[in-house]
């Protein structure tokens, strides 16, 4: 048993510290996002009618650091303001299925033309939703759903965060917010691949579901109904090539995975009316088998082997120094990270005192520091406590 525990160890400890230097440079990118596109910058431009904002929402949501919940309260709060239901609904397919930080985390595990396949295939995607949207869709929203508060980042609970320089809120955000909101589920999902490591033997199960379209609709059936972010899905998919299944099969669940679970699409379907959240998961659906069996036929064309699982013991005896010291340093942020929303939800339960005792208006605490201020630094992006895991 100890033998056994032992190598899932040592397996997920290689995986960790082959995404460890990635994923930290992602993390500081996606801090440069956070400052550089803003939530009311994004609904600035996008509020047009047209394919033109389609395409724009397409094109920004790639990079931007929002899963598939925390996404939600800018879509809405897009939509209100302004932005027609075909760019709303290009943004929530793109912005979910990738961004800086899991892109580069899929380089480190799955290699450079799986990281430059799949954004291109979040854009298009998105660009196809919207444009389905745009011809076929409802116009309007049907149902009045409730507003993401941002008059939070008036009060005094934000002051501080406001008066920050770039830098700081720059750092704060890569090293304390997105930690925070990938942490678990990132750690999960490489101790879930360093299990498939050592239970299941490498290509097991290629003789069953290697390849192909039956393979592909299993990975968008496991994907759909659950939720799992873009970064932390990227070693379960690298887990599930190392067993053999075909690196589109693993693609599709990158795909369906991020972009949809039962609350996003409960929520979608009340933003954005029943026609245009059945087109949202047709073109999740249709996307993934397409662009799934388009890499499946590109790979072999390409003479591209993808490093998935086998080759980590390698890249570590070649710089293992390296990635074991950057493997530390990401726990470390994680480990800061989690203290620090600790540490912030104690400061807002005092300030609410406070604020109670001067006959002041309570602040609702739904997200870090218990107002918006997070959720304008990052573009609305929300914590673990809004429902990302």
């Amino acid at each position: 048993m100890f033998v056994f525990i032992q190598e899932i160890w040592t397996q997920s400890w290689l995986l960790l510290g082959q995404m460890a230097p990635y994923l930290l440079f992602g993390f500081l990118a996606a801090g440069i996002l956070s400052i550089m596109i803003s939530a009311q910058w994004v609904q600035r431009n996008l509020g047009k009618p047209g394919l033109g904002s389609v395409l724009r929402a397409s094109l920004f949501g790639v990079p931007l650091p929002l899963c598939s919940c925390s996404v939600l309260p800018v879509s809405v709060s897009m939509r209100r303001s302004g932005a027609s239901n075909s760019a709303t609904t290009a943004f929530l397919l793109s912005t979910p299925q990738t961004g800086v930080d899991s892109i580069a985390v899929t380089y480190a595990l799955l290699g450079p033309f799986f990281a430059v396949f799949r954004p291109l295939t979040a854009f298009f995607t998105g660009l196809m939703g919207g444009a389905l949207v745009h011809l076929f869709g409802e116009s309007g929203i049907v149902k009045e759903v409730e507003k993401p508060d941002t008059t939070a980042c008036d009060d005094a609970c934000c002051s501080d965060e406001k008066n920050k320089s770039y830098l700081k809120r720059i750092l704060h955000y890569a090293f304390v917010v997105l930690p925070k909101d990938i942490a678990l589920a990132l750690l999960v999902g490489v101790l879930i691949a360093g299990v498939m490591a050592v239970l299941v033997p490498q290509d097991y199960l290629g003789a069953y579901i290697g390849g192909g379209v039956i393979s592909i609709l299993i990975m968008i059936a496991a994907g759909v109904p659950v939720y799992v972010c873009a970064t932390a899905s990227v070693p379960i998919a690298a887990g599930f090539i190392y067993m053999g299944g075909s690196p589109g099969a693993a693609l599709a669940f990158l795909i369906a995975g991020p972009a949809t679970n039962t609350a996003s699409f409960v929520t979608i379907w009340k933003t954005l009316g029943g026609r245009n959240a059945s087109i949202y998961l047709l073109t999740v659906g249709v996307s993934a088998l397409g662009f799934g069996l388009l890499l499946d036929w590109l790979i072999p064309l390409a003479a591209i082997s993808l490093p998935a699982l086998e080759n980590q013991a390698h890249v570590h005896s070649e710089g293992g120094w390296f990635y074991n010291t950057s493997a530390i340093i990401l726990l470390l942020v994680f480990l800061y990270s989690y203290l620090s929303g600790i540490v912030s939800i104690r400061k807002t339960k005092a300030r609410k005192v406070e604020m109670s005792a001067s006959g002041l208006n309570e602040v609702d605490s739904t997200s870090e520091a218990g107002c918006c201020c997070h959720c304008a630094d990052s573009g609305g992006h929300n914590t673990q406590e809004n429902g990302d895991i």
